[in-house]
């Protein structure tokens, strides 16, 4: 029951992203270019799995993206706004297709295979 709670909630923070971005009219083609731009942190698990594992979370996590759109609407900064929105979106996306935070011990170990 609580996985399809995180599911659920993934699926309406993408959707509320989507919506506030259309509210903006900005780019579509910026934001599918840009969508899956949260995903190069993968690159850190060519190292190892922890460091692959705590770049992912950190890229992975709601703070970052809340942190650049809450600035972005007050100081009127619509190229942050922007960035912000989607990676939101891609964090949502993920977590409503069973993509979570990950822990050390593998990548496919993830917060909601665990719950």
């Amino acid at each position: 029951m609580v996985k399809k709670f995180l599911h659920t909630e993934g699926l309406i923070i993408f959707f509320a992203m989507v919506y506030v971005y259309s509210l903006y009219d900005f780019s579509w083609w910026m934001f599918l270019l840009l969508l899956f731009s949260p995903d190069v942190s993968m690159v850190a698990y060519l190292f190892d799995e922890h460091a692959g594992a705590k770049v992912y979370n950190v890229f992975h996590t709601y703070t970052l993206p809340i942190f650049l759109i809450l600035p972005a609407i007050y100081l009127r900064l619509d190229g942050l706004l922007m960035i912000g929105l989607i990676w939101t979106a891609h964090i949502g996306m993920d977590r409503f297709l069973g993509y979570g935070l990950k822990y050390a011990t593998s990548f496919k170990a993830t917060h909601i295979q665990r719950v």
